[in-house]
Formats: structure tokens, C-alpha cells, sequence
């Protein structure tokens, strides 16, 4: 599995992705799922792929070497939304070649794509490209894609990251997604790429790779944690059978009908002292009390 994200932000662009492909107990895979595609100067593009590592091989490569009829190429492409119909054609391309006889050996076609960059002219794009070779692109409303195992790290994104959100404070964001992504989940792990696109710059100037030693991964990884555990410290215990006058932390009130729904036990097993008291409606006691 793996876990890719990308976000396009005012000043440009940020892009992540770890590089696990396998983890079995005595297989674990390390491949590079983030391939750039720059000419300085002219285009910077960032491709990165989830899903069957072969398929998403092919798919690289034949978007590095397609050339369509008229001369249109992932190089000389003249936006980012023909880059990204190129890229579509060469999913579509790969699938059309491969799809069959993998369905004979029990192998779906599955493969996901994010592709961002700027091509010099217009402003930078992100899209996400999908197994039939469609895609969407990325708006202001939402200003970021996830592929492979998405919803770890989701949470912290949805809550900071919006188009005005500094390049360094989304690459900030951007690890601490994945430092959770990485706690919860086995099949995503090290060495991880960030790449950090400032607009208008057309090369790759911000780029590294973070194994488990590096300093400033590993104090996210301590103080984000502390941080967390501190947070949840501070906030006030729920408030159980409070009084009807309670206003604070009131999780339940005196007189509450909340009831669980029972499952009984059979009769034979049923113990009359742990019984718990049915409650009566109004009707019901009035009733009773006419008989009286």
C-alpha cells in the first residue's frame, strides 16, 4: 500500500509520499512513488501513484515516452490539464494492454494517480487521475488529494490547510499527516519525498529525502504527540447524572430516559435481583389507579 498527498496552496505547491509497496511479515517493498518531470524553466511536474505497482510502472513510463499524433507530449504539452489528459491516455492505454490478462490471474486493475505542477505561462494545477483515466481538479473548496491509505491522515489537513496556508506550514501539516498515517498503518513506511513547489519557479529547489533519523521528522513525531496527549489532558472529564441546573460538561442529567437497547437472557437463566425495572407510562399508572 502507500500514502500520497499533495496540496495546491497560493504560493504553490506541496507534494509527499512514502515508498512501501509491500509489508508481509518476511517481504516488506521500498519503491519511489513520486517521479518529476521538469525542464527548468519551462515545467516542473510531479506524478505520484498508489495502487498495483506495475500497472502504475507502466503507466510512468509510457507518459515519459508518449508522443501523441499531432506532437503533443507530457514535454511539450502546452497546460496542465493536457498534461493531465495525456496522462489519462496512457492509464487508458496500459489498461487496454494489461487489463485481460491480468483478470485471468485474479489481478484487478487498480491504480490512482495525483498530478500537479505549473507549465510556464499559467498558474500551478493539481489533479487527481483515477483507473479509467479520468480526473478532477483540484479548487480553492478543496485544495488538496489524498491516494492510497487516505483517512489517518485526513483529519489534521481538513482542519489547517486552506489555499492561503504558507508553503512551510503545509509541509508542516503534510508530515504530521503522514507521522499518523505511519503510527496506524504497517503497510505505509520510509523513506518518505517531499517535494515543495514555490510558484512561478519552474524547477525543483525544495526537495528531500526523510528516513527515520531525520531531525526534523522525529521532533514533529515527539512534540506532536506531547502536544496531542497535552490537549486531551486539559480538556474537563464528562459530567454523568448531573443536576438539572447544570450548565457545564454535562454529559447526562438527573431523570434521563436513556435506555440501551437489552438483549434479555433466557428465562431459565435470568437472575430476578439483576432485573432492571420497567418504566411505566403515564396512561399506565393512571389505569391503575381508576381500578383502585
Amino acid at each position: 500500500m502507500t500514502y500520497c498527498v499533495a496540496m495546491r496552496l497560493n504560493a504553490g505547491l506541496v507534494f509527499l509520499s512514502d515508498s512501501r509497496t509491500n509489508a508481509g511479515v518476511d517481504h516488506i517493498g521500498t519503491f519511489r512513488k513520486m517521479s518529476v518531470f521538469e525542464n527548468p524553466g519551462d515545467r516542473m511536474m510531479v506524478l505520484m501513484t498508489a495502487g498495483n505497482l506495475s500497472i502504475s510502472q507502466s503507466i510512468r513510463q509510457m507518459v515519459a515516452e508518449y508522443q501523441s499524433p499531432e506532437g503533443a507530449s507530457i514535454w511539450t504539452a502546452t497546460s496542465m490539464y493536457q498534461a493531465a489528459q495525456i496522462v489519462g491516455e496512457a492509464i487508458r492505454n496500459v489498461h487496454k494492454r494489461d487489463a485481460s490478462a491480468l483478470e485471468e490471474f485474479g489481478i484487478d486493475f487498480n491504480v490512482s494517480m495525483i498530478l500537479g505542477g505549473q507549465i510556464k505561462g499559467e498558474r500551478c494545477r493539481l489533479f487527481q487521475m483515477y483507473s479509467a483515466g479520468n480526473f478532477i481538479e483540484s479548487h480553492d473548496e478543496n485544495p488538496y488529494f489524498q491516494i492510497g491509505e487516505a483517512k489517518y491522515g485526513k483529519p489534521i489537513i481538513d482542519r489547517v490547510t486552506t489555499p492561503s496556508t504558507p508553503l512551510d506550514e503545509a509541509a508542516k501539516c503534510a508530515l504530521i499527516s503522514m507521522d499518523s498515517t505511519l503510527r496506524s498503518n504497517i503497510s505505509v513506511g520510509f523513506p518518505l519525498d517531499l517535494l515543495v513547489y514555490e510558484t512561478d519557479t519552474l524547477s525543483v529547489n525544495r526537495f528531500v529525502t526523510i528516513d527515520e533519523k531525520n531531525q526534523y521528522f522525529q521532533m514533529i513525531r515527539t512534540n506532536w504527540g506531547k502536544q496531542l496527549k497535552a490537549v486531551f489532558e486539559g480538556i474537563a472529564d464528562p459530567v454523568w447524572n448531573a443536576a438539572p441546573e447544570a450548565t457545564s460538561n454535562v454529559l447526562s442529567s438527573v431523570g434521563s430516559s436513556s435506555q440501551p437497547v437489552r438483549v434479555h437472557p433466557p428465562v431459565s437463566l435470568s437472575r430476578s435481583e439483576s432485573r432492571t425495572p420497567q418504566r411505566q407510562s403515564f396512561a399506565q399508572n393512571e389505569d391503575r389507579t381508576q381500578q383502585h
